[in-house]
């Protein structure tokens, strides 16, 4: 029978239980032993719960207080010098230093740089490593989730993201290849198996989904040479686990290496399976990924049947594993108790532990087990119960999206005339400064929110508490003298789910958590059906901040492309017209802003860099139908009419035409962390319009200081014009406190008016 397992689970709980003790940890309202004995809970009742949906076998080492990527960093001893010392008197303080930052009388320290795990919403921390780096392995984690697993009478098997995979998402801080680095780290690579070997692991899960990206010669050579010195260890047998994409060209490399098994995602690349079939040397295991790690639909048997039934016709059931596509980091952990789904919607989801059980079936309907065929056919009516429903297709919607003109993706002019318009309409400084969209989101505020929703607060009482957050809002922006405005969003709970509930087409789960980043959870939204918004969304809160203010107030939206990234997508459309039907329903709202007198409108995109297909081959087409949806969205409004975007936390050296292409009068992104390095894009392209490169990284708790932010500024203006230069934090600061925003807000509003002294006497 074919061994059922899983690349990895999610690690927050199902009820976020890891973000509340993380957070009550930070806070220093619970102890570090508190913290860890949480984790430990959680790691057991994961297990537990795998084991009882029908994994044989469960992955260790995938549970991590903060990132895995970060885990491996410490993992191989990989810390940067600056948390040295804090690494040695406490190296839980160091791990969160290294993740967050940390402010004190005594620590001042930044955060790593954070971004985007390859095409998804999960955020990960990036290495930094340099010439003459040293590794060593520091296996107390590993080993000692290891020895739990064991001891709990699961059958473990430890997870270690490789090393040609870690040293290509590392940054090196002086400019070498990191690959380069390869023969000092493989010792403490080989350490770490003859570690797991010592305490009886059978398998080791080595991560490595860089082989689904395009490689040249030398990334070849390296993963040759690695895995042929991994081999040498007499450690676990090696599971080489990849996903997101195919292997394609990189498929004789990846069963040529001395591993014995290899995993493939069979879900997003479904039309690898004959090759790798065909490939796959005679004594090696596949772990089949049929079952999708990414996504909440439950699978289609009469496809998964088929996919499995080819293989068993060339592989021995004995090597033979069937495992979801990926970890299931990117899903929710379980259905039940989603009560509120009505239940035709519910029949066709599938969680992390209904996908365990999926798994289950398939493995045992291949094997001839009657009860698991039956329960096969029942899913199958039920999957086919999706296609049949009327919820799920709109005429009025479709036949909207066959009358696009490509006139509907124009601004009325081009932006040398634009900017003419909007410098006469607004007369806004030489860089001029404003934030992404939210403010602090109180205690209060998120009670208020909760009691409205739960029917104990009326309505009237709500709004009066959104009415007096805005007004505080505005009222703080002009007292520190920021140029353009927000209403600070105390009406909105997430950037996607507030719209994806006034529109038609979505649903919502009541606890469908996600991780997007240590304790940052999202839940994200359910497209079903063709998307459509039948009324206004946003444009009452933006009139009402709008009347108490003199100055530019920015409508915000969350664009079409992380609108559908950052939502479960319906598997039955391609996401480009699922995209479309999204930029539809917001350009109506863009229009309806700017009919109420909104001047700017902040149409927010972090997730277009994220959408990128992995092999480049894939991304024109991608990117084509990206920035045209965008486009749709922001399309059709007056000259005077300011369109800015925000994105954040992504590398832009390899998009930056698709950027200027989606014709934006300004953008905002994140750089603090990098210390403007994203801004080397913009000296090798000419971006014509305006930029606010960010200069206050919301994502940690520290503050930076006036003088921090005016070199970050004066970094900026060795590449961008000063008429072109925006000052902003990075991102949105619903999750900070009111007295660091204010400190730090200030010290932003300062470090503006020195460099715009500074511009003014240069000129």
């Amino acid at each position: 029978m074919p061994h059922v397992t899983y690349l990895g689970f999610p690690r927050i709980g199902r009820r976020r239980e890891l973000k509340r003790a993380l957070e009550s940890h930070w806070r220093g309202e619970s102890s570090a032993t508190e913290l860890l004995d949480t984790a430990r809970d959680l790691r057991h009742r994961h297990w537990a719960l795998a084991r009882e949906a029908g994994a044989d076998s469960v992955p260790v080492n995938d549970f991590s207080l903060y990132d895995h990527v970060l885990d491996t960093a410490v993992l191989l001893d990989a810390i940067p010098d600056r948390y040295r010392a804090l690494d040695a008197a406490d190296p839980l303080a160091a791990y969160f230093a290294m993740a967050r930052g940390v402010q004190t009388a005594s620590v001042d320290l930044p955060a790593l740089e954070m971004t985007k795990w390859f095409d998804t919403n999960y955020h990960y921390l990036v290495p930094e490593l340099s010439t003459g780096q040293r590794f060593a392995a520091r296996t107390d984690k590993l080993i000692g989730e290891f020895r739990e697993a064991t001891a709990a009478g699961h059958l473990g098997r430890p997870v270690v993201l490789g090393p040609i995979s870690f040293l290509r998402l590392a940054k090196t801080t002086d400019g070498s290849d990191a690959l380069a680095l390869l023969d000092a780290i493989l010792p403490a690579y080989v350490d770490v198996l003859t570690a797991l070997a010592a305490e009886g692991a059978a398998w080791v899960q080595i991560d490595e989904p860089c082989l689904a990206l395009d490689l040249d010669d030398t990334a070849r050579d390296a993963y040759r040479h690695a895995y042929a010195t991994l081999a040498a260890a007499n450690g676990p047998r090696i599971l080489l686990a990849t996903y997101f994409a195919a292997l394609d060209d990189n498929l004789p490399l990846a069963v040529s290496l001395p591993v014995a098994g290899l995993h493939v995602d069979l879900v997003r690349a479904p039309e690898q399976l004959e090759a790798v079939a065909q490939a796959l040397p005679t004594d090696r295991v596949l772990s089949a990924g049929v079952v999708d790690g990414r996504n909440i639909w439950l699978s289609d048997p009469g496809k998964v049947m088929g996919q499995l039934r080819a293989l068993s016709a060339r592989i021995a059931d004995d090597r033979l594993w069937v495992a979801t596509s990926c970890s299931l980091l990117h899903v929710p952990i379980d259905l039940t108790g989603e009560n509120d789904l009505r239940s035709s919607l519910r029949d066709w989801l599938s969680f992390a532990r209904q996908k365990i059980a999926e798994l289950r079936r398939y493995a045992d309907a291949l094997a001839g087990d009657p009860d698991a065929m039956n329960a096969l056919a029942r899913q199958s009516e039920r999957v086919a119960t999706r296609a049949k429903s009327s919820d799920v297709v709109r005429v009025d919607v479709r036949a909207r999206l066959r009358q696009l003109t490509p006139q509907a993706a124009q601004r009325r002019s081009g932006y040398s005339s634009r900017v003419v318009s909007q410098r006469e309409r607004f007369g806004l400084p030489e860089l001029p400064t404003t934030t992404i969209g939210s403010f602090p989101q109180t205690q209060e505020l998120r009670k208020a929110r909760s009691a409205y929703r739960a029917g104990k607060l009326d309505t009237a009482t709500y709004e009066a508490v959104l009415r007096d957050d805005i007004t505080r809002a505005v009222r703080f922006q002009e007292s520190i003298g920021i140029d353009v405005l927000v209403h600070g969003e105390p009406e909105r709970n997430d950037m996607v789910e507030y719209f994806g509930e006034q529109l038609d087409g979505y649903a919502f789960t009541a606890n469908g958590w996600v991780q997007s980043y240590g304790s940052r959870c999202v839940k994200p939204p359910v497209i079903y059906g063709d998307v459509a918004r039948p009324e206004p969304m946003t444009v009452r809160w933006s009139a009402y901040a709008q009347s108490l203010t003199q100055r530019p107030m920015k409508g915000m939206l969350t664009g079409p492309v992380t609108m559908l990234q950052w939502s479960f997508v319906r598997d039955d459309l391609p996401r480009e017209e699922v995209c479309r039907q999204i930029a539809l329903a917001l350009r109506d709202e863009v229009h309806d802003l700017e009919a109420a007198g909104i001047g700017i409108i902040q149409i927010d995109e972090p997730a277009l860099r994220e959408g990128l297909p992995l092999r480049r081959a894939e991304w024109a087409n991608y990117l084509g139908w990206a920035v045209h949806a965008f486009r749709i969205a922001a399309g059709g409004v007056s000259d005077a009419t300011q369109i800015h975007t925000h994105m954040c936390y992504s590398e832009f050296n390899d998009i930056i035409e698709s950027v200027a292409a989606m014709d934006a009068d300004v953008i905002s992104i994140e750089t603090s962390r990098s210390r403007m390095e994203l801004l080397d894009a913009f000296t090798r392209f000419r971006y014509p319009n305006g930029i606010g490169p960010g200069v206050y990284d919301i994502h940690s708790p520290r503050i930076p200081s006036e003088d921090e932010m005016a070199d970050l500024l004066t970094k900026a203006l060795a590449v961008l014009r000063p008429d072109q230069l925006w000052v902003n934090p990075d991102c949105g600061l619903k999750t900070r406190g009111w007295p660091e925003v204010e400190s730090a807000l200030k010290a932003m509003v300062s470090a503006a008016e020195r460099l715009r002294a500074r511009v003014r006497a240069a000129a």
